[in-house]
């Protein structure tokens, strides 16, 4: 999923713990700002729970896949607008009011979902959830980097992204915790408001970003600030570093800060430099979304529902494992991204992709063949309810897959002793799914019964562990290293997009694809897409780990450049 701007090594973090023991205001403002990143990890992860109860409350909902997957991608439509949006409002208006205003977008968005009355509402308000979510997305981690002391500036960004993965994984669990109540779902959706009004009333407390007010000639405003950030020994010293910085930066940004933005991408795509940048920084940023994770975290208890387990709330149990896997796989990389390098963190991480996506075509091919048959006897347990297509007096021999893809909509109902044995294919409807659950049997519309269960859970936790350090945090280091700087703002946003639009377009065709290829031919479309990516990278990403940004810069220039070549000796001394 989407990561900070900088990593920090293990020497940070103990500078960040005891920087911030002695100075708590650091940590006060960096968590206010987090807060962000949390409400950006429980918007992912919220809905694939929510999903799960909101077919079961609305009838269209559940019969069109292309419904599920519009209220999910709303969300990643409005972040690609907010996004957008959001950097407009950072540079004009400052960084601590488009927090708040993002806020206040989220809170309206999740109030509206809570309260929806039919789905196209649930829409409206995922719509506005994803303005908040993108302008968040953003803007957090900005805040925190410009806002926090130099030397523990990774450990304090790193933080965002952890907040990130710890946001999903509080999804799952607040999911869990509303499985029995009444409205579960408009809870699910509705909590979500709570951290947003949270971080409205302390950032309200906070100051704007020294470094933007410096720049918009603020500069006392700014000093004060910094007096409450740094130790009294330390704060000339800072003073002077941020006004050489600022100073460098204008006079970097001269020859293109005037003009506008499409004069600035008409000079960036003409520097060889910006072009063989873009290629691997929005390579990095399509691949982390054509591998499939969003389908994961997006619709993950219902991979699991698919995977033979038809509880919704064993479907929600189970998906904790992946959310949390995730937030682990995040601290993972933090220690190894540094000392791995980059390029060779991505290969190692798409190897595990492709072969777990593997695995898992093979585990959903396996569940397929062998399902459950349908018995015409059992079939009869629900009176006159047995599915329209299902006719055994023709001599029909069906089984539990071929029963969940009849032209009519039905369900399987699987046999009280033994799940494996056969069962019944009957009409959905509420009347039919109380009864096949009133004789202790259990209800099946989207998988069915199987020996492979716990192995497709396997798969995806694997899935998730060789994902989360590499493809998962790595595509925005890269992003952040390779663009010169006097690019690196509209570099960085055409990336940006890059990422949320391919989001949206794997998590708006997902359901689709299960539905008309099936789930294992759909997870084998993703690891062919996998491997590819492999390809792609070994030949277009280079290796930045170590490398100043003035020598990024000369590698990209050389000519005979080869990015699977190492730099040069003269560069890696640096």
């Amino acid at each position: 999923m989407e990561g900070g701007i900088h990593k920090a090594d293990k020497t940070e973090f103990r500078e960040c713990f005891n920087l911030t023991r002695k100075q708590p205001y650091i940590l006060r403002l960096a968590f206010s700002a987090g807060i962000g990143g949390l409400l950006f990890g429980y918007d992912t992860g919220v809905i694939s729970g929510a999903l799960l109860y909101i077919r079961d409350d609305f009838r269209q909902v559940d019969r069109s896949t292309v419904l599920q997957e519009t209220i999910v991608s709303m969300a990643v439509a409005g972040a690609i607008i907010g996004a957008g949006v959001g950097g407009w409002m950072n540079d004009r208006f400052g960084r601590k009011p488009s927090i708040l205003f993002a806020d206040i977008l989220f809170f309206i968005g999740a109030i509206v979902m809570a309260i929806a009355p039919i789905p196209g509402i649930i829409i409206l308000g995922r719509i506005f959830v994803g303005f908040g979510v993108g302008m968040a997305s953003m803007t957090s981690p900005l805040y925190i980097s410009e806002a926090s002391p130099a030397k523990i500036r990774g450990a304090l960004v790193s933080t965002n992204g952890l907040l990130i993965t710890g946001g999903q994984f509080l999804s799952y669990l607040i999911n869990l915790a509303f499985t029995k109540a009444p409205g579960t779902w408009r809870w699910m959706l509705g909590v979500a408001g709570v951290p947003a009004l949270v971080q409205f009333i302390l950032m309200l407390m906070l100051p704007e970003s020294p470094r933007w007010l410096y720049r918009k000639d603020r500069k006392e405003e700014a000093v004060d600030i910094l007096r409450k950030i740094y130790p009294a020994n330390e704060v000339d010293k800072e003073i002077e570093a941020l006004r050489l910085s600022i100073e460098a930066e204008i006079a970097e940004e001269g020859p293109i800060g005037e003009s506008g933005i499409v004069s600035k991408i008409r000079n960036a795509f003409g520097s060889v430099v910006v072009r063989r940048g873009l290629a691997a920084g929005i390579l990095c940023q399509v691949a982390q979304q054509f591998v499939g994770i969003n389908t994961v975290m997006y619709y993950s208890p219902t991979i699991v529902q698919l995977a033979g387990f038809a509880s919704n709330s064993t479907a929600l149990a189970l998906s904790l494992i992946t959310s949390g896997l995730n937030a682990v796989g995040s601290i993972v990389s933090i220690f190894f991204v540094d000392r791995v390098g980059r390029r060779k963190l991505l290969l190692v991480s798409l190897v595990g992709i492709v072969t777990c996506l593997a695995l898992l075509s093979g585990v959903f091919f396996g569940a397929a063949a062998h399902s459950p048959a349908v018995s015409a006897t059992e079939s009869l347990i629900a009176g006159n309810s047995t599915c329209p297509d299902f006719r055994p007096a023709s001599g029909m021999r069906w089984n539990c897959m071929k029963c969940l893809k009849a032209s009519s909509e039905c369900g399987f109902c699987a046999h009280a002793g033994n799940k494996l044995l056969p069962g019944a294919c009957l009409a959905v409807n509420d009347m039919v799914r109380d009864t096949c659950k009133a004789n202790h049997r259990e209800w099946y519309t989207r998988g069915c019964p199987s020996n492979f269960g716990w192995l497709a859970l396997i798969g995806l936790g694997a899935y998730i562990i060789s994902y989360s350090p590499g493809m998962g945090t790595v595509p925005w280091i890269i992003n952040s290293e390779i663009y010169p700087l006097r690019f690196r703002g509209v570099c960085g946003g055409m990336a940006a997009v890059a990422n949320w639009v391919s989001n949206l377009i794997v998590t708006q065709t997902f359901l689709s694809l299960t539905e008309a290829l099936g789930t294992a031919p759909t997870f084998l479309l993703f690891c062919c897409v996998s491997a590819v990516a492999f390809v792609l990278i070994f030949l277009i990403v280079p290796e930045t780990k170590g490398l100043p940004f003035e020598d990024v810069e000369k590698m990209l220039e050389r000519k005979g450049y080869k990015a699977w070549k190492n730099a040069p000796a003269q560069d890696q001394g640096h």
